[in-house]
């Protein structure tokens, strides 16, 4: 069957895709941030992925708010990348793993999600802006990409704990699946940022830190926070963090931390963490 072997979760600030595509990785005021994915890219390229399963959301890309669902899934055999105003990104298009999309989509609606399914929208950077430092990609990628899409823009948002149920769901999707499969659940977004109102460039590092702790340790007690609380601690787009919550329930109650990098030099305090999964036992 298929295993879920870890989970990562890493911020999609589409910068970090612009500094990558144009080779100032080691700029001494981004070599911190890129430095700090490359433990994550050689424990992926020693363990062989097949699939990264991304929680990540569009940014009114190819989703927009005439119709913007609350959890999407893509089930396309590939995935173009959505060009957000300054021209498509030097990547392969993305691969995608229809038969176990379909699997997980069947699943998580038999589970009571009631997911939308694209096929056909391109990917924005809520996925791809991390991807290249995860992966590498030439002359192509070397697994799939199965993208769940989740609102994190359009009020009403699906609660923390909804997110965190979601991927509990993922979880037993993925097990019941019977092709042997390596997976690694990521969730993308945050951490601590707001880019419009009165609290435009808002950073809490102290907060950033305990959340990425009661991840880790106690994913049970950030799904007890409102959306207000997420706002107050962590800015208004930082509440984006409920996916790392969904990444985390997809997870064993149990996980080792692998790996944790923070780095705040912009409006977004940016990081990377990667946990391994330690067992078939799910959350109560």
């Amino acid at each position: 069957m298929a295993t879920i072997i870890g989970g990562i979760g890493t911020s999609h600030v589409p910068t970090i895709g612009l500094t990558y595509d144009k080779g100032r990785t080691q700029e001494p005021a981004w070599a911190p941030l890129f430095n700090g994915y490359q433990p994550v890219a050689d424990w992926l390229a020693e363990q062989q992925a097949d699939v990264l399963l991304f929680f990540y959301n569009d940014h009114a890309n190819s989703l927009f708010f005439d119709f913007y669902p609350t959890f999407a899934i893509g089930v396309s055999p590939s995935f173009e990348l959505a060009d957000e105003g300054a021209g498509t990104r030097p990547l392969p298009p993305i691969k995608g793993h229809t038969d176990l999309a379909i699997h997980v989509a069947e699943s998580l609606v038999n589970d009571d999600f009631d997911m939308a399914v694209f096929q056909d929208r391109p990917l924005d950077h809520g996925c791809h802006s991390p991807l290249p430092l995860l992966w590498p990609h030439r002359p192509d990628w070397p697994g799939a990409v199965l993208p769940i899409q989740v609102n994190v823009l359009q009020h009403p948002l699906p609660s923390a704990a909804r997110c965190f149920r979601l991927g509990q769901a993922v979880r037993r999707a993925v097990q019941a699946y019977p092709e042997d499969l390596k997976v690694v659940v990521v969730g993308t977004g945050g951490l601590s940022h707001q880019i419009h109102g009165e609290r435009t460039g808002f950073n809490n590092e102290p907060w950033d830190h305990q959340f990425m702790d009661w991840l880790a340790d106690d994913p049970q007690r950030l799904t007890t926070l409102t959306h207000a609380d997420y706002i107050r601690l962590g800015g208004a787009e930082g509440a984006e963090v409920i996916m790392w919550l969904a990444m985390r329930g997809a997870l064993s109650p149990q996980v080792r931390r692998l790996h944790q990098n923070y780095y705040l030099a912009t409006t977004t305090g940016m990081a990377v963490v990667l946990y391994e999964d330690q067992g078939p036992e799910a959350h109560p």
